[in-house]
Protein backbone atom coordinates (compact mmCIF):
# COMPACT_ATOMS: atom_id res chain seq x y z
CA UNK A 1 0.00 0.00 0.00
CA UNK A 2 1.18 3.27 -0.35
CA UNK A 3 2.03 5.27 2.14
CA UNK A 4 3.78 8.35 4.02
CA UNK A 5 7.04 7.74 5.60
CA UNK A 6 7.74 11.28 6.76
CA UNK A 7 5.67 14.70 7.04
CA UNK A 8 6.99 18.57 7.62
CA UNK A 9 10.39 17.70 6.05
CA UNK A 10 11.72 21.23 3.79
CA UNK A 11 11.63 20.82 0.52
CA UNK A 12 13.51 17.23 0.66
CA UNK A 13 15.89 16.44 -2.12
CA UNK A 14 19.00 13.74 -1.86
CA UNK A 15 17.27 10.59 -0.12
CA UNK A 16 20.10 7.83 0.18
CA UNK A 17 18.39 4.52 1.97
CA UNK A 18 20.46 3.31 4.95
CA UNK A 19 20.57 -0.02 7.33
CA UNK A 20 17.49 -0.48 9.40
CA UNK A 21 14.91 1.54 7.68
CA UNK A 22 16.24 5.11 8.57
CA UNK A 23 17.05 7.24 5.56
CA UNK A 24 19.06 10.42 4.77
CA UNK A 25 17.39 13.79 2.98
CA UNK A 26 18.39 17.31 2.07
CA UNK A 27 15.96 19.81 3.50
CA UNK A 28 16.32 22.63 0.79
CA UNK A 29 14.00 25.12 2.49
CA UNK A 30 14.87 27.81 3.22
CA UNK A 31 13.73 27.78 7.10
CA UNK A 32 16.44 24.70 6.84
CA UNK A 33 19.31 24.14 4.67
CA UNK A 34 20.30 21.01 6.61
CA UNK A 35 20.82 17.28 6.10
CA UNK A 36 18.56 15.29 8.11
CA UNK A 37 18.22 11.83 9.21
CA UNK A 38 14.41 9.91 8.97
CA UNK A 39 14.12 7.10 11.77
CA UNK A 40 12.25 4.12 10.31
CA UNK A 41 9.10 4.93 11.03
CA UNK A 42 7.16 2.53 13.51
CA UNK A 43 3.78 0.80 12.47
CA UNK A 44 1.21 3.56 11.88
CA UNK A 45 3.49 6.17 12.84
CA UNK A 46 5.93 8.58 10.74
CA UNK A 47 9.60 8.72 10.96
CA UNK A 48 11.13 11.23 13.29
CA UNK A 49 13.76 13.68 12.28
CA UNK A 50 17.13 14.39 13.56
CA UNK A 51 19.61 17.17 11.94
CA UNK A 52 23.30 15.98 11.03
CA UNK A 53 24.58 19.13 10.22
CA UNK A 54 23.19 22.60 8.81
CA UNK A 55 25.04 24.13 5.79
CA UNK A 56 23.64 27.35 5.62
CA UNK A 57 23.34 27.17 1.60
CA UNK A 58 20.96 25.07 -0.36
CA UNK A 59 22.15 21.04 0.04
CA UNK A 60 20.57 19.25 -3.10
CA UNK A 61 21.84 16.09 -3.85
CA UNK A 62 23.66 13.80 -1.54
CA UNK A 63 25.91 10.24 -1.32
CA UNK A 64 27.33 8.14 1.19
CA UNK A 65 30.82 6.48 0.54
CA UNK A 66 31.71 3.17 2.53
CA UNK A 67 33.17 4.78 5.40
CA UNK A 68 29.43 6.54 5.91
CA UNK A 69 30.70 10.10 5.46
CA UNK A 70 28.28 12.71 3.58
CA UNK A 71 28.76 14.50 0.21
CA UNK A 72 26.34 16.96 -0.26
CA UNK A 73 26.14 18.86 -3.41
CA UNK A 74 25.30 22.53 -2.01
CA UNK A 75 23.54 24.74 -4.31
CA UNK A 76 23.65 27.77 -2.61
CA UNK A 77 27.23 27.67 -1.63
CA UNK A 78 28.12 26.59 -5.14
CA UNK A 79 30.13 23.43 -3.87
CA UNK A 80 30.54 19.87 -3.38
CA UNK A 81 31.26 18.95 0.56
CA UNK A 82 32.14 16.05 2.56
CA UNK A 83 30.82 15.57 6.27
CA UNK A 84 30.86 13.08 8.54
CA UNK A 85 28.31 11.61 10.12
CA UNK A 86 28.58 13.87 13.26
CA UNK A 87 28.34 16.73 10.94
CA UNK A 88 32.02 17.64 10.60
CA UNK A 89 33.21 19.29 7.48
CA UNK A 90 36.05 16.97 6.01
CA UNK A 91 36.27 18.25 2.66
CA UNK A 92 35.04 21.42 0.61
CA UNK A 93 35.62 21.46 -3.60
CA UNK A 94 34.37 24.70 -4.90
CA UNK A 95 35.04 23.43 -8.70
CA UNK A 96 37.66 22.95 -11.44
CA UNK A 97 40.41 24.85 -11.61
CA UNK A 98 38.84 27.09 -15.06
CA UNK A 99 36.17 28.26 -12.32
CA UNK A 100 33.90 27.60 -9.35
CA UNK A 101 30.59 25.09 -9.74
CA UNK A 102 27.17 26.95 -10.36
CA UNK A 103 24.43 24.82 -9.10
CA UNK A 104 25.48 21.16 -7.70
CA UNK A 105 22.66 19.52 -8.22
CA UNK A 106 22.90 15.37 -8.01
CA UNK A 107 25.75 12.70 -7.19
CA UNK A 108 26.55 9.13 -7.87
CA UNK A 109 29.46 7.30 -6.51
CA UNK A 110 31.13 5.39 -10.06
CA UNK A 111 32.51 1.62 -10.11
CA UNK A 112 35.94 3.15 -10.19
CA UNK A 113 35.75 4.71 -6.94
CA UNK A 114 35.06 8.28 -8.58
CA UNK A 115 32.39 10.71 -7.86
CA UNK A 116 30.62 12.10 -10.45
CA UNK A 117 28.09 15.42 -10.32
CA UNK A 118 25.70 17.35 -12.39
CA UNK A 119 25.40 20.91 -12.51
CA UNK A 120 22.72 22.80 -13.53
CA UNK A 121 24.66 25.07 -15.11
CA UNK A 122 23.49 28.61 -13.34
CA UNK A 123 23.96 30.13 -10.03
CA UNK A 124 20.69 30.15 -8.15
CA UNK A 125 20.18 33.34 -7.69
CA UNK A 126 20.04 34.06 -11.71
CA UNK A 127 17.52 31.76 -11.91
CA UNK A 128 15.70 31.11 -8.82
CA UNK A 129 12.59 33.68 -6.97
CA UNK A 130 12.70 31.48 -3.35
CA UNK A 131 11.66 28.11 -4.64
CA UNK A 132 10.52 29.19 -7.67
CA UNK A 133 12.09 30.05 -11.29
CA UNK A 134 11.59 33.64 -12.38
CA UNK A 135 9.57 34.18 -15.10
CA UNK A 136 12.19 34.42 -18.29
CA UNK A 137 13.91 31.19 -17.23
CA UNK A 138 13.58 29.66 -20.19
CA UNK A 139 16.18 31.84 -21.96
CA UNK A 140 18.86 32.14 -19.56
CA UNK A 141 22.29 30.68 -20.89
CA UNK A 142 22.30 27.57 -19.53
CA UNK A 143 25.77 25.50 -19.44
CA UNK A 144 24.60 22.32 -17.79
CA UNK A 145 27.38 19.93 -17.11
CA UNK A 146 28.60 16.33 -15.69
CA UNK A 147 31.29 16.22 -13.96
CA UNK A 148 33.93 13.30 -12.74
CA UNK A 149 35.60 14.24 -9.47
CA UNK A 150 38.09 12.40 -7.49
CA UNK A 151 37.20 12.80 -4.02
CA UNK A 152 40.30 11.86 -2.94
CA UNK A 153 42.35 14.10 -3.95
CA UNK A 154 39.36 16.89 -4.21
CA UNK A 155 39.75 17.43 -7.26
CA UNK A 156 37.18 17.49 -10.75
CA UNK A 157 39.18 15.55 -13.18
CA UNK A 158 36.76 16.31 -16.49
CA UNK A 159 33.90 17.94 -17.67
CA UNK A 160 31.86 14.47 -19.25
CA UNK A 161 29.57 17.10 -21.16
CA UNK A 162 28.46 20.49 -20.78
CA UNK A 163 25.83 22.77 -22.69
CA UNK A 164 22.71 20.66 -20.99
CA UNK A 165 19.31 22.49 -20.64
CA UNK A 166 19.52 21.98 -16.78
CA UNK A 167 21.40 19.07 -15.71
CA UNK A 168 19.97 17.65 -12.64
CA UNK A 169 19.70 13.60 -12.06
CA UNK A 170 22.49 11.15 -12.36
CA UNK A 171 22.76 7.39 -11.53
CA UNK A 172 24.84 4.21 -13.07
CA UNK A 173 23.17 0.90 -14.76
CA UNK A 174 25.03 -2.35 -13.91
CA UNK A 175 27.12 -2.43 -16.87
CA UNK A 176 28.68 0.83 -15.69
CA UNK A 177 27.00 3.31 -18.01
CA UNK A 178 26.31 6.32 -17.03
CA UNK A 179 22.63 8.20 -16.84
CA UNK A 180 22.33 12.15 -16.67
CA UNK A 181 19.17 13.85 -17.36
CA UNK A 182 17.94 17.48 -18.51
CA UNK A 183 15.01 18.93 -16.68
CA UNK A 184 13.84 21.57 -19.56
CA UNK A 185 13.33 18.99 -22.62
CA UNK A 186 12.66 15.88 -20.97
CA UNK A 187 15.16 13.87 -21.73
CA UNK A 188 17.59 11.28 -20.06
CA UNK A 189 21.47 10.91 -21.72
CA UNK A 190 23.91 8.01 -21.14
CA UNK A 191 27.62 8.09 -21.25
CA UNK A 192 29.81 5.25 -21.69
CA UNK A 193 32.83 6.44 -20.00
CA UNK A 194 34.67 3.50 -19.43
CA UNK A 195 35.29 2.51 -23.56
CA UNK A 196 38.59 4.13 -24.25
CA UNK A 197 37.05 6.67 -26.76
CA UNK A 198 36.06 10.21 -25.88
CA UNK A 199 32.71 9.64 -24.28
CA UNK A 200 29.51 11.17 -26.08
CA UNK A 201 26.02 12.00 -25.29
CA UNK A 202 23.59 9.61 -26.23
CA UNK A 203 19.90 10.54 -26.33
CA UNK A 204 18.08 6.98 -23.76
CA UNK A 205 14.35 8.16 -23.90
CA UNK A 206 12.24 11.13 -22.44
CA UNK A 207 9.72 11.26 -19.16
CA UNK A 208 7.33 13.74 -20.60
CA UNK A 209 3.73 12.80 -20.93
CA UNK A 210 3.20 14.14 -24.39
CA UNK A 211 -0.74 15.29 -23.51
CA UNK A 212 0.86 17.08 -20.88
CA UNK A 213 2.13 21.14 -21.45
CA UNK A 214 0.80 22.87 -18.76
CA UNK A 215 3.71 23.95 -16.15
CA UNK A 216 7.00 23.23 -15.17
CA UNK A 217 7.93 19.61 -15.45
CA UNK A 218 10.61 17.74 -15.96
CA UNK A 219 13.22 14.13 -14.49
CA UNK A 220 14.63 14.86 -11.59
CA UNK A 221 16.39 12.41 -9.35
CA UNK A 222 16.65 8.86 -10.67
CA UNK A 223 17.83 5.50 -9.81
CA UNK A 224 17.98 1.81 -11.27
CA UNK A 225 16.37 -1.42 -9.95
CA UNK A 226 17.55 -4.82 -9.74
CA UNK A 227 15.47 -5.50 -12.66
CA UNK A 228 17.64 -3.05 -15.16
CA UNK A 229 14.71 -0.39 -15.40
CA UNK A 230 14.80 3.36 -14.49
CA UNK A 231 13.39 4.85 -11.82
CA UNK A 232 12.90 8.35 -12.58
CA UNK A 233 10.94 10.95 -10.57
CA UNK A 234 9.84 13.50 -12.93
CA UNK A 235 9.10 17.28 -11.18
CA UNK A 236 5.60 18.44 -11.83
CA UNK A 237 3.98 15.80 -13.55
CA UNK A 238 3.29 13.61 -10.01
CA UNK A 239 4.91 10.57 -10.61
CA UNK A 240 8.19 8.42 -11.20
CA UNK A 241 8.32 7.52 -15.05
CA UNK A 242 10.14 3.59 -15.11
CA UNK A 243 11.76 3.24 -18.47
CA UNK A 244 13.02 -0.31 -19.82
CA UNK A 245 16.31 -1.41 -20.88
CA UNK A 246 15.76 0.00 -24.18
CA UNK A 247 14.64 3.49 -23.35
CA UNK A 248 10.51 3.23 -23.64
CA UNK A 249 8.28 4.57 -21.10
CA UNK A 250 7.35 1.01 -19.40
CA UNK A 251 5.07 2.51 -16.65
CA UNK A 252 3.93 5.69 -14.73
CA UNK A 253 3.85 5.45 -10.67
CA UNK A 254 1.15 7.52 -9.32
CA UNK A 255 2.43 9.76 -6.36
CA UNK A 256 0.35 11.92 -3.81
CA UNK A 257 2.35 15.17 -4.36
CA UNK A 258 2.90 16.58 -7.74
CA UNK A 259 6.72 17.55 -7.47
CA UNK A 260 8.71 14.75 -6.40
CA UNK A 261 12.68 15.57 -6.72
CA UNK A 262 14.40 12.42 -6.29
CA UNK A 263 14.16 8.61 -5.00
CA UNK A 264 15.84 5.88 -3.21
CA UNK A 265 15.20 2.03 -2.58
CA UNK A 266 14.59 1.02 0.99
CA UNK A 267 17.56 -1.74 1.69
CA UNK A 268 14.84 -3.89 3.25
CA UNK A 269 13.72 -4.35 -0.26
CA UNK A 270 10.76 -3.74 -2.75
CA UNK A 271 10.51 -0.25 -1.23
CA UNK A 272 10.74 3.37 -3.14
CA UNK A 273 11.25 6.18 -1.08
CA UNK A 274 10.24 9.30 -2.73
CA UNK A 275 11.38 12.88 -1.52
CA UNK A 276 8.02 15.25 -2.41
CA UNK A 277 8.53 19.39 -2.46
CA UNK A 278 5.11 20.67 -3.08
CA UNK A 279 3.73 19.01 0.44
CA UNK A 280 7.36 18.47 2.14
CA UNK A 281 7.25 14.99 2.54
CA UNK A 282 8.64 11.51 1.96
CA UNK A 283 6.08 8.83 0.14
CA UNK A 284 6.60 4.83 -0.37
CA UNK A 285 5.59 2.97 -2.81
CA UNK A 286 5.83 -0.91 -3.01
CA UNK A 287 7.61 -2.10 -5.82
CA UNK A 288 8.50 -5.56 -7.49
CA UNK A 289 11.84 -5.49 -7.17
CA UNK A 290 15.04 -4.53 -4.97
CA UNK A 291 16.86 -1.53 -5.81
CA UNK A 292 20.59 -2.02 -7.70
CA UNK A 293 22.86 -1.67 -5.02
CA UNK A 294 24.95 1.88 -5.08
CA UNK A 295 28.74 2.26 -5.46
CA UNK A 296 30.09 3.44 -1.65
CA UNK A 297 33.82 3.43 -2.10
CA UNK A 298 35.88 3.20 1.23
CA UNK A 299 38.03 6.50 1.00
CA UNK A 300 40.01 6.33 4.19
CA UNK A 301 39.36 10.94 4.15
Amino acid sequence: MHTLFARNIGAPEGPVALPGGALYVTEMSGDRQCVSRLSAPDAGAYAERSVVVTTGGRPNGLAVDGDGNLWIAEAGLRALLCVAPDGREILRIDGPPDGRFAFPNDLAFGPDGHLYMTDSGLALTDFLDGQNFVEDFMSLPWDGRVYEIDPKRGAVLRHIDHGILFTNGIAFDKAGVLYANASFPGDIYRYDIFGGAEARRELFGNVLQPDDKDGLKGPDGMKFGSDGRLYCTVYGQGNVTVLGAGGRVEERLALRGSCPTNCAFALDGNTLLVTEVGDGHVEALPISCNGLALHAPALGL
